[in-house]
């Protein structure tokens, strides 16, 4: 797949919705920044990097009391053929602020409203709630 962090997202939803508890992907460091926002927002409990030359993420999904997973949708947005950029002023909530937006800015990986305390827009890449 060309763009991995699309395949990433992919990968997470689908294994919730097969209800696993642990996933495996390929290591890159643009997918651990991800990873790294996802577990602060309460998405994925944790990963670990496994191997020394060909490295991969393993990581363990979360779920509530009941058996629900705590992903429960995931829309994309930016594609290698089609970048979508958004300055702060354009972010809006993300299912009446259930939800997040991650941004690609200058300063790192954002969600929404860290992106709009900071003031810097950057390339939208997926919703998540």
């Amino acid at each position: 797949m060309e763009n991995s962090i699309i395949d990433l997202i992919i990968r997470i939803k689908n294994s919730y919705l097969a209800g696993q508890e642990v996933l495996v992907s390929p290591y890159s460091r643009f997918k651990e920044e991800v990873l790294k926002k996802l577990v602060e927002l309460g998405f994925v409990k944790n990963y670990e990097i496994e191997g020394e030359k060909i490295k991969s993420l393993i990581i363990k999904l979360v779920y509530n009391d009941k058996g629900q997973a705590a992903l429960r949708g995931v829309k994309l947005f930016s594609r290698p053929s089609r970048r979508i950029y958004v300055s702060y002023k354009e972010l809006k909530p993300v299912m009446s602020g259930i939800g997040y937006a991650i941004i690609s800015t200058p300063k790192g990986l954002m969600t929404n409203k860290e992106a709009k305390k900071v003031k810097v827009g950057g390339e939208l890449l997926f919703h998540i709630w």
